[in-house]
């Protein structure tokens, strides 16, 4: 299994643990991600999450996630994130995203970008991004805040931020070089 990363950047009331391979004896509660995913057991990444309890309120029980595999690539990041929003957690397993809710694990997204190269918290702007091939998505507190249009041909680099613009570079095929961009980080719109 490729290593795998842990983000805790935004604050979060759960703890998770990524386990080396499926449990002999499952948890009671087991949701795997997809639910519809062939032959999802092999090389998924298996996470025991402890949902956080409310204040006055009895502690959640654990719950198993079973994250597909997306690409066996080291380039494709396996990892946990936390997300602005305190109660979800972000899961990727072989560029693969899963985002879940903690308190309610049979709600969850699957990203649409396949593979996810990096994933890059925002804390001052309550971001988590997502960098694919060719494009940036951004999910909020509220969910998807926005998705950038096309930055490369093949590939986006993410250089720095400054305040509220997100700088970067983008393969372009017709130059055959890495041209620069410019985004801002509330719309997703080119600067």
């Amino acid at each position: 299994m490729i290593a795998t990363i842990f983000d805790g950047t935004f604050p979060h009331h759960w703890t998770a643990e990524v386990l080396p391979h499926r449990p002999m004896i499952l948890p009671s509660r087991h949701y795997v991600y997809p639910a519809a995913a062939e032959e999802v057991e092999k090389g998924a990444l298996e996470v025991l999450v402890q949902p956080g309890a409310g204040e006055g309120q009895e502690k959640p029980q654990p719950f198993l996630a079973t994250c597909a595999l997306g690409f066996r690539d080291p380039a494709a990041p396996s990892g946990l994130w936390s997300m602005s929003d305190p109660d979800w957690l972000c899961a990727v397993s072989g560029g693969y995203a899963y985002l879940i809710d903690v308190a309610d694990p049979a709600r969850f997204v699957m990203l649409k970008y396949r593979p996810v190269l990096q994933v890059l918290p925002v804390a001052e702007h309550g971001l988590l991004l997502f960098i694919g091939h060719h494009a940036v998505q951004a999910w909020g507190r509220e969910g998807e805040a926005w998705q950038s249009d096309r930055l490369s041909s093949e590939g986006v680099t993410i250089d720095r931020i400054e305040g509220t613009i997100l700088h970067g570079r983008g393969w372009d095929l017709r130059t055959d070089q890495d041209l620069p961009f410019a985004l801002d980080l509330t719309t997703g719109s080119r600067r």
